[in-house]
């Protein structure tokens, strides 16, 4: 009988600690140089993966949540060694990680254009997310953490379309990161597209300043709209690089950075881009689909900045992928 009695007070007590430590615990986090100067809101998104936004600002004016054992706002810009107290909250259960194995990651490897000690510039293949979520399982911001693990963190700059290829910048180090934000805000960052156009683009049309609105239709799509009341202000410029029979590609510089602004702007002066799901012309897009054609159109041909840590202009260029390039030599020059 003792020994049954001992036997069960044993696996009590290892029942009991499973409990415990499944059991959610206070976590303290330690602001390092790269993280000064962000917001303590935006630290916690980032490093409470799975925790809801509300719930964290929920925390926050609680106190449950508090910088060198005092209650803070959600605005408070954190210094370096900064001590977070998180109380003690349940997080989500993360997904599995990206296999490098899968073709779709492995090859983003020859897709990268510039490679140093705080950025990555990649050229983003066309049909891949800047990140998952929405359905899609993963995108290139997991992907590259996947093949970077020793990166301590992998932060996208800028984001593109999914159906739209070309220059993408993801920075290594938080100071990167803000120092880009800075310049994409001071618009000192130049980002050119190529895009192969409906018709024949006049040279004359070297500026689109048609204001822009976001719409969400009852399905849960969105577009983009032209309101020139209460859209808000978009600016494109323009440049023919060639004419064709029945299409123009053009090079676009988008002053402004609305969503979808290259592809409405093109819709809205009657040159839908070629094989725009969203914006697209039914007949010039099966023109373009019988020579080969199976994408949008749309390609971040360059992008131009200071590098945050050398303070020297850089330019990367992404060339077209062999598909674009074979669909421009079976058109007819005209």
């Amino acid at each position: 009988m003792l020994y049954l009695f001992n036997e069960c007070l044993f696996f009590y007590g290892k029942l009991r600690a499973m409990n415990e430590s499944s059991k959610p615990q206070v976590r303290f986090y330690t602001a390092e140089s790269e993280d000064a100067g962000q917001r303590i809101d935006n630290f916690l998104l980032k490093t409470l993966k799975g925790v809801p936004k509300s719930m964290i600002y929920r925390l926050l004016r609680k106190g449950e949540i508090r910088v060198n054992k005092k209650r803070t706002k959600p605005d408070y810009k954190l210094v370096d060694q900064d001590i977070i107290r998180v109380a003690p909250i349940r997080l989500s259960e993360q997904p599995a990680p990206v296999s490098t194995k899968l073709n779709i990651v492995a090859n983003l490897e020859s897709q990268i254009l510039y490679e140093d000690e705080i950025l990555i510039i990649l050229n983003k293949p066309s049909g891949m997310a800047v990140h998952g979520g929405s359905g899609v399982n993963f995108g290139v911001i997991e992907a590259l953490r996947a093949l970077r693990p020793q990166a301590k963190m992998l932060e996208l700059v800028h984001r593109l379309d999914r159906d739209t290829s070309g220059c993408l910048v993801v920075a290594k180090k938080r100071s990167a990161l803000r120092h880009l934000h800075e310049q994409l805000r001071s618009k000192k960052v130049q980002k050119f597209y190529h895009a192969l156009v409906k018709g024949r683009w006049s040279p004359k049309l070297t500026r689109i300043t048609e204001a822009l609105k976001k719409n969400d239709l009852k399905s849960g799509e969105r577009i983009v709209i032209v309101d020139n009341i209460n859209g808000k202000d978009s600016e494109t410029r323009f440049k023919v690089i060639q004419h064709y029979h029945n299409a123009t590609l053009v090079r676009a510089f988008p002053v402004t950075g609305r969503t979808h602004q290259i592809r409405v702007h093109c819709q809205v002066k009657g040159h839908p881009i070629a094989c725009d799901p969203k914006y697209g012309h039914q007949d010039f897009d099966e023109q373009m689909r019988s020579i080969g054609l199976k994408r949008l159109f749309l390609h971040a041909a360059s992008i131009e900045f200071t590098h945050p840590r050398s303070e020297q202009r850089l330019k990367i260029e992404a060339p077209l992928e062999p598909a674009l390039q074979k669909v421009l030599k079976r058109l007819t020059t005209a």
